[in-house]
């Protein structure tokens, strides 16, 4: 790994960028079409009501990834856990170890916040970072599936 490799927080005034490396990430996920968020949602969510944190990597003072978190609750270990929403390292970039040590970093993170666990999901798709995660030591929850209420779907069962 390079030497002048560095993780940092963001910023308040690069919500631009954090979008930049959301729309990044949607476009190797195969979902560019659902992203929905601006610049200025961001920087409120981040920066003013801290609904999530950003840090980014670094590699000689170029930002090359990012990861994006926020604590949840788990009542089986009765203690907050971090959620790690996204991490995206760019192509270029990538097998030079920099995805794994910003998961040790966020992992490092969660420890020093007393958090009982650290969870994320992956797209099955995803093999180079499903063997990253294996490699680290994550166990597939392979009988629990997502489920979400988009925007519209969330509306219209709270006024039904």
């Amino acid at each position: 790994m390079n030497n002048h490799f560095n993780i940092r927080p963001a910023k308040p005034d690069e919500a631009g960028l954090v979008l930049e490396f959301i729309n990044t990430l949607a476009e190797y996920e195969k979902c560019a079409a659902e992203v929905v968020a601006d610049e200025a949602t961001l920087c409120h969510s981040l920066f003013v009501e801290h609904s999530a944190e950003v840090v980014f990597a670094e590699e000689d003072g170029v930002v090359i990834g990012f990861a994006l978190f926020f604590h949840n609750f788990s009542t089986f270990v009765g203690r907050k856990g971090l959620y790690l929403e996204d991490l995206f390292i760019l192509p270029e970039k990538r097998g030079r170890g920099y995805g794994k040590t910003l998961l040790k970093y966020l992992a490092n993170l969660a420890v020093e916040r007393h958090c009982g666990r650290m969870e994320w999901i992956c797209l099955d798709w995803n093999k180079p970072a499903l063997q990253v995660y294996r490699g680290i030591g994550a166990i597939p929850m392979d009988e629990w599936t997502v489920q979400r209420l988009d925007e519209a779907a969330l509306i219209q069962f709270a006024n039904s």
